[in-house]
């Protein structure tokens, strides 16, 4: 069996994960190889915009753009996904139709141009998430990701709320039931 997450798969956390960075988090994959895994959490934003965390002398530093939270690695890096690489230049397209990754200025002129349509098609994370070298494979193989195939439909127009049960469904049999159970048994 190959425990490997091609890029762009969404890995929804298992109800028994209660660790609280990942409790019902939904994860897109970036990269995954024998060194590691790196991902992004697309289903937590947080209280803060860009106003709260960059400098007024960046344009997304002057808009109040939501910012998401994608992990609790490297909480001082900024992370770009979008679905406009003919707006954006730069970035890797991790699944079809998602990009991480774009060139700073081109965001801020498009954040400043276009905020509806930048709100609709960009996510700007703080951290990510990541694994070491067969962290990511022992964590699947104990059943505490279930993976999903990508789909920017989902990251960009689900409610961040919902987003999780959604994913946990789209598996079919193999998942049913998982989507209704507490992440914690003392809960019922």
């Amino acid at each position: 069996m190959d425990l490997y997450v091609a890029q762009g798969t969404l890995l929804a956390a298992g109800p028994e994960l209660l660790d609280p960075n990942f409790m019902h988090a939904v994860v897109l994959i970036g990269e995954h190889t024998d060194q590691g895994a790196y991902g992004l959490v697309v289903n937590r934003r947080s209280a803060h915009t860009t106003r709260d965390v960059l400098s007024d002398e960046l344009a997304l530093g002057r808009l109040p753009i939501p910012i998401w939270i994608g992990g609790p690695v490297a909480l001082d890096t900024l992370q770009i996904l979008h679905r406009v690489p003919e707006r954006l230049s730069g970035g890797v397209e991790v699944s079809d139709g998602v990009w991480i990754g774009a060139d700073l200025e081109r965001l801020g002129a498009y954040a400043e141009q276009a905020p509806e349509e930048f709100e609709r098609n960009v996510r700007l994370f703080l951290g990510y998430s990541g694994w070491g070298a067969g962290q990511l494979e022992s964590e699947l193989v104990e059943g505490t990701w279930l993976p999903a195939p990508g789909d920017a439909e989902r990251i960009f127009n689900d409610r961040p709320e919902a987003l999780w049960r959604r994913v946990v469904r789209s598996l079919g049999q193999a998942a049913e039931g998982l989507d209704e159970q507490p992440p914690d048994p003392t809960w019922n």
